[in-house]
């Protein structure tokens, strides 16, 4: 059993004071109009791209560290920030803008034979934790996000990439000021103590009400085992893509390519290839090739073997690995049911694709496929709140409460019962 993480009680008492900070803020964020929210979103994003040589100097130190850590490259990319990422960050953020606002929303309304009038309005959640790792560019998706929904945000960025998101909390909280919102709208923990996050899965003495993981499985695995509070997360994304007899081998190819190779440390990277064993023999072959010659490795079946020399064999673990690298597990399967059976058995309830030209295969792939989002001809990198047309997102949520998919900003509301009468009482 492990032993529980202390801090000092100087550092102890600062967390504390964040949750207090972040409350308050939290309620002035549910009473701010649209105007306001929107506003300290685009000076945010002004200031992201201001900031640029500021954020490319401290995204140095921390590739610097990480690489004399003997961090994989796959983890360096994942850390890494370059001009064209700065402006998709903070294009980003100037698109969540853009949304409309959730806040008041009604959802519903109805009226009762006594005359009660009821509606269901979008509130926001609250107060949202978000810890996460590597990925400097979490810091802006979520405190961004967290904004738009009326929520204040307190963000535990790892300590790999510590020197680039104090850079990028900074220029939020100048867009914060410029709107005239609180600077504790959108906080960053101050220290790399784990202990830290031991505290925000209590609650930090009830100020936190929802914590969203972003990050490796170990880290996962502590917030869904620790929290106190209720969690949005995923495990892992073990994503599959399926390559049907009836689909067209070079957008099949095209597809396969870009779902692995992309970017291979991103969660929505295909991890598994599998093709039906019904398929021209010409399948095989060159889905391999093309993986193979792009530099990605290949572990595979006999089938797969066969195909081509450079395959490796595929070990029992390969099928319930995410490797988040240049490497993949390939197979043969019977068919749309062998598809489906492996996807049951393997998958984390992350992404799934499927690649056919038969409408009745693809429905009945995306129908009995239980994941939170099921792809048909197309990447399974698809799996990212931007190119769902959030603006963003914190991340993907695999479980089946509250949200599931990219939790984007709806995904970061709750809601209330408004009830209006006129002077009705309950009879005995």
């Amino acid at each position: 059993m492990n032993k529980p993480e202390r801090m000092d009680t100087a550092t102890e008492d600062a967390m504390l004071e964040l949750g207090r900070r972040a409350r308050a803020a939290a309620h002035l964020l549910s009473l701010a109009s649209p105007e306001a929210k929107n506003n300290a979103l685009i000076a945010a994003a002004e200031a992201l791209r201001a900031a640029t040589p500021e954020i490319l100097a401290a995204n140095v130190k921390d590739i610097e560290a990480a690489r004399a850590a003997g961090r994989p490259e796959s983890f360096i990319d994942r850390l890494l920030l370059h001009e064209k990422r700065i402006n998709a960050m903070a294009d980003g953020v100037a698109e969540i803008a853009k949304l409309a606002d959730p806040i008041g929303t009604v959802l519903a309304e109805w009226q009762r034979p006594n005359g009660l009038r009821f509606q269901r309005v979008r509130v926001p959640l609250g107060v949202i934790g978000i810890i996460y790792e590597s990925r400097p560019n979490v810091t802006a998706d979520a405190g961004a996000l967290a904004l738009k929904a009326g929520n204040a945000a307190i963000l535990r960025g790892g300590s790999e990439s510590i020197h680039s998101s104090r850079v990028i909390h900074a220029a939020l909280v100048a867009g914060l000021k410029a709107a005239g919102l609180p600077e504790a709208a959108i906080s960053l923990v101050p220290t790399p103590d784990r202990a830290a996050v031991g505290m925000m899965l209590t609650g930090l003495n009830g100020t936190v009400d929802v914590i969203v993981p972003r990050g490796g499985k170990s880290l996962v695995e502590r917030v869904q085992n620790e929290a106190r509070v209720p969690v949005f997360a995923h495990l892992e994304g073990l994503c599959h893509t399926y390559v049907d007899r009836n689909a067209d081998l070079a957008m099949a190819v095209d597809i396969v390519l870009n779902a692995k190779m992309r970017r291979t440390g991103v969660c929505g990277a295909t991890e598994t290839l599998l093709v039906d064993s019904s398929a021209p023999a010409a399948f095989m072959p060159t889905l391999v090739k093309a993986l193979l010659d792009a530099g990605c490795e290949v572990r595979g079946d006999t089938a797969t073997q066969q195909a081509d020399a450079r395959v490796k064999p595929a070990a029992d673990a390969d099928w319930s690995t995410e490797y988040l690298d240049a490497i993949i597990s390939a197979r043969e399967v019977d068919g749309i049911d062998g598809a489906l059976a492996h996807i049951a058995r393997y998958s984390t309830q992350h992404t799934d694709a499927i690649v056919t030209n038969d409408a009745d295969t693809a429905a009945r792939f995306q129908r009995e496929v239980d994941s939170a989002i099921v792809v048909h001809n197309a990447s399974t990198q698809f799996a990212d709140g931007g190119e769902f047309g959030f603006g963003g997102e914190i991340g993907i949520a695999t479980g089946k409460m509250h949200a599931r998919g990219p939790v984007g900003v709806e995904q970061l509301t709750s809601f209330k019962y408004v009830v209006m009468g006129n002077g009705q009482t309950r009879p005995s």
